[in-house]
């Protein structure tokens, strides 16, 4: 057999990692190192020279985009066809499986998918029909705090309250907001993986079917798993599945939004046998680049461990620009790049990190005023927008008339007549008799006690649906859209009432409907019974749900460090690298939020191929003040060869951070207040007495005057910030 197509390509660590016999891994893979390429490869071994069948396969990642590149990749390397793999995300995997066992699961087989948006719409509507302020208890809070939990596996009886009367009011909110999911057909995000564990949990034969089809379990970027999503790897592998995981420890960023990245090192424990394999070798960023990158994360304690390496030459060192302010930093990276792309490269080519959206406005302005076209990466996504949203509801509501989400944002938008009133009338029925709103309005219809006016706009409304679902039979899904915004009379509406924004909002229902023509339903849709209408609804809500953004003309690419994971560019230039913006203030309070911060510094540095500028600015207005910040810790960690001054100066020297006090800080920045130098009457490390506090170290300073404000770490207090002209403070 000739396997060359399997190993020609590949270096020796990924060769081991992809010809290892069959049992347990964790394949440390660093930026860089191909690890798409381990996995693809790791399928077409195991099918291809183990013999092992595509069906007894399950390869997991985190974004669709990933999954269809997995797939096509696959697809190449097996000849004998890739029918029966799993190829998906754990929330399109998990899909799969409500669908199949709809009956098992406790669901209507019409349910349907509630995106973030709905969720926190729905979740207002709950928390007013319980008599409870928003202004108290905020619809976006409550639904972090019951995602959190179902990421946890916790439904509202297994969360303790101990006697906390806030706690049990969310526990409320969560029971209310379940059992009404459950009477309309709805399932979140988070509820697709917890009701597909249940499912395993609650039905031994099922979960016996699943063990025995899926004997391999691949799972990529596993450093971002949570608890549910590990628990779910453990629950399916059993005593007999191989697992192979493919993650970087060094890449963990997403702890704020439940990952684990103790899952890596768990992993070791629960899985016995389990071997470490590493991908160290880099094919995407100059050598300079991985020094700097080594040397910043090998601060973070507890990691398991890689260095990374290149074979391409050292290339140019980073180049490190002291702006004087935020303004100055944006002119210097505008111009930086105009003279990129008069030397040949691309806007594309070229992107600006921060870590924080709000850094982007001046970037954006500055961007404009050259006239360079740029894309603030992570905006809204093509089924996040809200005219597609309005168009898909209509679509839902015919699928389950008791979907309420869809049946709120449809039934007045265009406006019908149907006022809030009667809306909460509606409301209060269906919760009082336990009824969607469908339901609430048919009975309505049937005598209730709403005006002769608001019952016909009710049943005007009811018609076009019923109308609209029975000439649906006989046409395509492209069709259905057309008719949808059509009969739906979207497009008048948005061209009234879209406040400059009409043109682009009709473009996209008319691209709505061109994606529906597009549309097919994929083999797994079909095995799982799924019609055209329900596969093409379920896409559109797992798309609108997935965190990767969509492909970019040639503009200049603008975007969070969280967002630029898994990109690269030529040129990278990373910005605000000062303490308390990045890393941010919160991470200098805690030691693991440090530690992710500088996880996410690794990520930024990593994402350069050929050339990473840094840029910090040496004042900042922020929040509304001027603050003095000294540079990122991360710089001082970088080794001084690789990094190169852009513009050394010979009055200004770097800030505190490289060894100055405040007080030369300030000075050098020629802060005068009637033509003398104000400084600070505190230097930085200085020890220092309050009447309340007590003993600290002055550890930062900001502002200038009578609003100077000073940073102590307080032996018993912890970190504060004070006035100085109210702290009255003794320097010991």
């Amino acid at each position: 057999m000739d396997v060359s197509h399997l190993i020609d390509p590949l270096n020796p660590a990924q060769r081991e990692a992809v010809c290892a016999p069959t049992g347990h891994y964790l394949v440390l893979a660093g930026a860089g190192s191909g690890k798409t390429r381990v996995l693809t490869h790791r399928i077409g071994w195991l099918t291809e020279v183990e013999r092992v069948s595509p069906w007894s396969i399950l390869a997991v990642t985190f974004t669709n985009k990933a999954a269809g590149e997995m797939r096509h990749r696959a697809e190449q390397l097996m000849p004998s066809g890739t029918r029966g793999l799993w190829i998906g995300t754990f929330h399109g995997i998990a899909h799969r499986l409500l669908r199949q066992h709809w009956r098992e699961a406790g669901l209507p087989e019409t349910f349907q998918i509630l995106d973030a948006d709905d969720q926190t719409r729905l979740l207002k509507r709950i928390i007013n029909g319980l008599g409870l302020e928003e202004a108290r208890w905020p619809a976006r809070q409550a639904a972090a705090l019951i995602n959190g939990w179902k990421d946890e596996g916790k439904r509202p009886g297994a969360i303790p309250v101990d006697f906390n009367p806030a706690l049990k009011t969310q526990i409320d909110i969560y029971r209310n907001y379940e059992e009404h999911c459950q009477r309309s057909g709805l399932v979140d995000f988070a509820e697709l993986l917890l009701r597909a564990h249940e499912l395993w949990l609650n039905h031994d034969e099922l979960l016996k079917h699943y063990r025995e089809r899926f004997r391999h379990l691949l799972i990529d970027e596993f450093q971002d798993t949570n608890t549910l999503q590990y628990a779910w790897i453990r629950l399916l592998a059993g005593a007999t599945g191989q697992v192979f995981v493919v993650g970087d420890d060094d890449q963990a960023i997403y702890g704020w939004r439940g990952a684990k990245v103790e899952n890596v090192q768990q992993f070791l424990r629960d899985f016995p046998g389990a071997k470490t394999l590493r991908l160290e070798r880099n094919y995407r960023s100059t050598g300079n680049i991985l020094i700097a990158a080594n040397a910043v994360i090998a601060n973070n304690p507890g990691r398991l461990g890689k260095q990374l390496w290149t074979e391409s030459e050292l290339g140019e060192a980073l180049d490190l620009y002291a702006a004087y302010n935020e303004q100055d930093e944006a002119r210097f990276v505008i111009d930086r790049i105009k003279q990129a792309v008069r030397e040949g490269g691309r806007n594309d080519g070229c992107a600006i990190l921060y870590r924080s959206n709000a850094q982007s406005r001046l970037f954006e302005e500055a961007l404009m005023v050259e006239a360079i076209p740029y894309r603030v990466y992570g905006g809204l996504r093509f089924f996040d927008r809200m005219e597609i949203k309005d168009a898909l509801s209509y679509l839902r509501l015919c699928g389950n008339r008791h979907d309420d989400a869809a049946f709120e944002r449809a039934v007045n938008t265009p406006p019908r007549g149907i006022g809030e009133r009667t809306l909460d009338a509606l409301r209060s029925r269906g919760r009082d008799q336990k009824l969607s709103m469908w339901d609430a309005v048919q009975a309505e219809l049937a005598g209730g006690l709403l005006a002769a006016r608001a019952k016909a706009a009710l049943r005007a409304f009811a018609e076009l649906i019923e109308q609209l679902a029975r000439e649906h039979d006989a046409l395509t899904l492209a069709e259905q859209m057309a008719n949808v915004i059509e009969r739906s009379a979207l497009k008048a509406h948005y061209q009234a009432n879209a406040k400059g924004q009409a043109e682009s909002r009709l473009e996209n229902l008319d691209e709505l409907i061109n994606v529906a023509a597009r549309f097919e339903r994929s083999p797994e849709d079909r095995e799982a019974g799924l019609s055209e209408l329900a596969a093409f609804l379920a896409h559109a809500a797992l798309e609108a749900g997935d965190a990767e953004g969509e492909a970019w003309e040639d503009c200049v690419q603008l975007m969070t460090l969280h967002s630029a994971k898994g990109l690269e560019f030529p040129l990278v230039f990373l910005v605000g690298l000062e303490d308390g913006l990045f890393p941010s203030q919160k991470s200098l309070d805690e030691e693991g939020r440090l530690q992710e911060e500088r996880r996410l510094a690794y990520v930024g540095i990593t994402r350069a191929r050929q050339k990473l500028v840094l840029c910090y600015a040496e004042s900042r207005r922020w929040h509304g003040m001027d603050t003095f910040n000294r540079p990122s810790r991360f710089l001082s960690e970088m080794p001084n060869t690789v990094l190169q001054d852009v513009r050394p100066r010979v009055q200004v020297a770097r800030p505190s951070a490289f060894g100055r006090n405040a007080s030369s800080f300030l000075a050098e920045r020629g802060l005068l207040r009637g033509g003398v130098v104000e400084t600070p009457p505190i230097k930085l490390g200085a020890n220092v007495r309050h009447a309340s506090f007590g003993d600290g170290v002055v550890t930062d300073f900001e502002g200038a005057g009578a609003h100077a404000r000073v940073q102590i770490n307080f032996a018993n207090s912890g970190r504060k910030w004070l006035v100085l002209g109210f702290a009255q403070l003794t320097v010991l």
